[in-house]
């Protein structure tokens, strides 16, 4: 999946973005270094196939297996229970 999105902007998105902003050269075409997606689980204490179903849908969309975290420290604006 990493090689198709990399093709796919060195081929599609540079030229493109270099033509709109009318860049001198092509390294000054910003890069992607990193792309986080989060999914906030208030659910999952409850329902722990919510929590499945969710690793498996991020799974699907990356190409790459979640790594799940719990939250560091107890928020009770959110009212998450720290286990």
């Amino acid at each position: 999946m990493a090689a198709r999105l990399r093709t796919k902007y060195k081929k599609e998105i540079v030229p493109e973005l270099n033509k709109k902003f009318k860049f001198s050269s092509i390294m000054q075409v910003p890069r992607l270094e990193k792309i986080v997606l989060n999914v906030g689980m208030g659910e999952a204490h409850t329902n722990p196939k919510a929590l499945e179903a969710a690793v498996e849908e991020l799974a699907l969309i990356t190409g790459q297996r979640p790594v799940k975290t719990k939250a560091k420290n107890l928020s009770l604006g959110l009212k998450s229970e720290k286990e």
